[in-house]
């Protein structure tokens, strides 16, 4: 006796939710498909005037008005060693003075401020909360008025510290609350065991609380550094003096000082994004992992 196995396959009816399965798996594979075309429009939109800042500043001034997007046809390298010489090199090393300090402020007081948050359960601590969330909600733009006369009757205008003490108000806020909510998920038990073996409070925030929260610590030292190095209102308003000037300011003043030399001010703009662009590219993982680490808990 033979079996047919021509006709037994063909005598299975194939079940409506096998339809379905493979109708949604074709809508997600074209939804994907659309998802990553749109991904790469958009990064497209972000990247394509880095590259042309970068191209034309190699440019001399008829190449950037007559080729704008072709390629040099000779390199003008020379056109960031202008651009360091006439003044790009003073702002660098202020803003790198400036960004550091803050940095270096910020992660200090918003760790220990953050770690004292954590820990403790008070109505004075739900204020503080509360206090923070306001300091979120407020605008720099609002208080520079007030933060001038404030800094003026500190003699502190025209000081590099003008701009530290205002940008660290300005990210304390957000600091301390990402490294609390990170805080909030370290474990009791370590703390306790820390206790048991006769650790102080600054032991435990040492310790414990510091090396389990480097994801965070990191994430906080890129959205500082990021705020300080690009930050143009304060750096403005609150230093008059071409020496102490930082990055975004004091290249306003130098392409009023170019006037048409193009070339060099796109040297000098390229300069200044050096910087960031590489710290973004080495602490990216920590960045999105101290984001998503710290935003889930508390």
């Amino acid at each position: 006796m033979t079996l047919n196995i021509d006709e037994s396959v063909s005598s299975v009816k194939v079940s409506p939710f096998s339809k379905f399965k493979s109708k949604w798996k074709a809508k997600l594979t074209i939804s994907g498909g659309l998802i990553y075309l749109g991904l790469l429009l958009l990064a497209f939109i972000i990247l394509y005037p880095l590259y042309w800042m970068f191209i034309s500043s190699f440019k001399s001034y008829d190449e950037i008005y007559n080729n704008v997007w072709s390629l040099p046809q000779v390199w003008h390298f020379e056109n960031y060693t202008n651009a360091w010489s006439k003044g790009i090199s003073s702002y660098f090393v202020n803003s790198m003075f400036v960004t550091i300090t803050t940095i270096i402020l910020v992660v200090l007081i918003g760790s220990m401020a953050a770690f004292v948050l954590s820990r403790y359960k008070t109505k004075w601590i739900d204020v503080a909360l509360l206090f923070m969330i306001g300091g979120l909600m407020m605008n720099p733009q609002v208080a520079l008025i007030p933060l001038f006369e404030i800094l003026s009757w500190a003699n502190l205008i025209n000081t590099h510290w003008a701009l530290i003490l205002s940008y660290v108000a300005f990210r304390l806020p957000l600091t301390i609350i990402l490294i609390r909510a990170f805080f909030l998920s370290v474990p009791k038990e370590l703390e306790e065991s820390a206790i048991i073996d006769g650790c102080s409070e600054i032991g435990i925030y040492l310790r414990i609380y510091l090396p389990l929260s480097i994801p965070i610590l990191i994430t906080a030292v890129v959205l500082t550094a990021y705020f300080a190095w690009n930050e143009f209102m304060f750096a403005t308003v609150f230093i008059d003096s071409t020496d102490l000037k930082t990055i975004p300011s004091g290249l306003m003043s130098f392409r009023d000082a170019l006037r048409t030399d193009w070339g060099v001010l796109l040297a000098g703009m390229v300069i200044a994004t050096i910087p960031m662009i590489i710290l973004l590219i080495v602490l990216q993982k920590y960045l999105v992992r101290g984001l998503s680490e710290g935003s889930v808990k508390g």
